[in-house]
């Protein structure tokens, strides 16, 4: 596995093979909350009168992953680390049509 010194390496596993945990910096989380729009509600209602995948959503929640993933890598990076274990990610609705993401693991720095 080759990683530069720019890429921030996340596994969901809490040892990295071939790599050992150098220090351990914390916990680290990214999270962003993300509202429907009224489009996407319409053309989602349509989709499920005859059925298929719902791509405006689909899309909505993607970037959604991608902005908490990319807010966690930030506060790692920030501490020093270049990897982080034990990564998980949770969706949770905090109220009609808008969602939260949250991105967690722990920051570490791998030799």
């Amino acid at each position: 596995m080759t990683v530069s010194k720019t890429d921030m390496l996340i596994c969901t596993t809490d040892t990295v093979p071939g790599r050992e945990v150098q220090q351990t910096m914390g916990l680290v989380r990214g999270a962003t909350v993300r509202a429907k729009h009224i489009g996407t509600d319409i053309v989602a209602g349509l989709r499920n009168l005859v059925g298929g995948e719902m791509t405006g959503y689909s899309s909505l929640l993607a970037g959604a992953r991608e902005q908490a993933l990319d807010r966690m890598k930030d506060e790692a990076r920030s501490m020093g680390a270049n990897a982080v274990i034990g990564f998980r990610m949770e969706t949770s609705a905090i109220m009609n049509g808008a969602s939260e993401i949250v991105a967690y693991g722990t920051a570490v720095r791998l030799t």
